[in-house]
């Protein structure tokens, strides 16, 4: 007995990998995929029933600070060791508004979350007509809707937009299918990058294997957010599953910016300006309906704009560190207890692409505040029952935010898109006096100003400037954060 477990301490000691009684030693890491290749790369994000324990806020179906730090984490793994630095063809990420979880139908903005900071990591190069065409240090997220059945609720667009069509929990009408198999026959070569959960990545890895007759033996249960599965598919058309681990252990607490330092600024990006309207002083009315004890802030999404012309309606490298630095930059300044946002399958025009893609998913606004909401553990909702570029869109932002009693004695905080802010709260002033002040333009440059929004007890209207995150944007390092 005394020889056999000296021998099976000497094998332990020189084989770690089979000792026994002992676990396997993790396989080496494949290698990066080829860009002669075509790659599909799915990487699976969080939702309530398929997580990492303490990833998931199960009251808010959001992630955690421990599930951020593992999407930070994973930007790096993703783009090191799955793309080799080579910069990535396109990025597709699940439309929240298709997969609503808790019994307050919370949007699952895991999904748009975990692929962020990946995006910020690859290149876009945007131009306009007479403009020098310019190379941001972010990367469009497509996140819109396919044409066809929406979700209950979603307004319907004009037009839809085949070139920023995201990914569908439900797979109504097979659109997943369609969009992977169209990037499949344009047969562009490079490094196609998916982010939805489990139950939609499972199913569209086995209908596109199907479908392309491609037998390969895919993961028959849920691994973990760990796992990155790869279909590498080799000119001549036969595909092979790359799979890989990133064995990532993220600690529990809130990132910490690596350096350098963030540089505050005083609040003096737009000239001051405090507006007051009362019921029954010079001919004001309080509308019918109107919310009371209601404090509304608004910001303005994340740095998107290294050029006056440049857009593709996600935000830039140095966007990340003021999405990431907002719990830090607001405390003690407000306490909201709901975030909302615009719908990030909503799109708008931009910037011109190489390949003549000119609208983008909007995902800059809802994506700015998203780190927040995890750092306070807050509901996040969306705006999605109308289209925020309407030409009547003040009218229905005020209408949904001031009238109607659901936001009566709540603290909200809104990310919005900069133009469509002080029309919004003209609506509302003009609402009460027809002829009354006029709040003024939001100055294209600056993403640092807070605009308060008050209603007290009666319903009379406040609203004003004072306050700014502090954050300045002249000191922000164009690339982003690396963890």
């Amino acid at each position: 007995m005394v020889q056999k477990g000296v021998w099976c301490v000497a094998l332990l000691l020189a084989v770690r990998m089979v000792g026994c009684g002992g676990s396997a030693t993790a396989p080496p890491t494949p290698a990066p995929l080829s860009a002669g290749n075509l790659n599909l790369i799915f990487v699976v994000s969080e939702d309530l029933a398929y997580q990492a324990s303490g990833d998931v806020n199960p009251k808010t179906a959001n992630l955690t600070n421990q599930g951020l730090q593992r999407s930070l984490l994973m930007a790096t793994f993703l783009q090191q060791q799955v793309l080799g630095t080579q910069n990535v063809t396109g990025i597709y990420a699940l439309e929240p508004m298709t997969h609503l979880q808790t019994a307050s139908n919370y949007p699952d903005m895991a999904a748009p979350e975990t692929i962020q900071q990946f995006a910020l990591l690859n290149q876009i190069t945007l131009s306009a007509p007479g403009q020098t065409p310019y190379a941001g240090h972010n990367y469009p997220i497509n996140a819109s809707y396919a044409s066809g059945p929406l979700p209950s609720g979603v307004a319907v667009p004009p037009q839809f937009c085949p070139t920023c069509q995201g990914l569908d929990f439900n797979d109504q009408g097979g659109d997943n299918e369609a969009l992977v198999t169209g990037i499949v026959k344009a047969n562009v070569l490079g490094f196609y990058v998916f982010s939805a959960p489990w139950e939609t990545t499972r199913a569209l890895l086995a209908n596109i294997n199907k479908l392309e007759g491609y037998n390969l033996s895919l993961p028959a249960s849920y691994r973990g957010p760990n796992y990155i599965y790869a279909i590498s598919i080799a000119p001549p058309g036969s595909a092979s599953l790359v799979t890989y681990n990133s064995n990532l252990n993220p600690p529990s607490t809130y990132p910490t910016l690596p350096p350098p330092p963030l540089v505050s600024t005083p609040c003096t990006a737009q000239a001051p300006f405090s507006i007051t309207v009362t019921g029954g002083k010079g001919g004001a009315v309080i509308p019918a309906g109107t919310n009371t004890n209601e404090t509304l802030h608004i910001i303005r999404h994340a740095d998107a704009h290294p050029r006056d012309y440049w857009s593709d309606n996600n935000y830039v490298g140095a966007g990340q560190w003021r999405a990431l630095d907002l719990p830090n930059a607001l405390r003690g300044k407000i306490s909201p207890n709901q975030i909302y946002s615009n719908d990030p399958a909503q799109f708008s025009p931009g910037s011109v692409s190489p390949s003549g893609d000119s609208s983008w998913s909007a995902v800059a606004p809802p994506l700015t505040a998203e780190p927040y909401a995890i750092a306070n553990n807050l509901p996040y909702n969306l705006v999605a029952s109308f289209l925020i570029s309407d030409q009547n869109a003040p009218q229905l932002t005020s209408n949904f935010f001031f009238t109607g009693g659901t936001f009566s004695n709540q603290r909200v905080l809104l990310a919005w898109s900069y133009q469509y802010i002080q029309p919004t709260v003209n609506w509302l002033i003009a609402s009460y006096h027809g002829d009354g002040p006029q709040a003024p333009a939001w100055p294209d440059t600056d993403y640092d100003t807070i605009w308060t929004v008050t209603l007290d007890a009666h319903g009379n209207v406040t609203v004003n400037n004072a306050m700014c995150e502090g954050i300045n944007s002249a000191a922000l390092p164009a690339t982003p954060p690396q963890f």
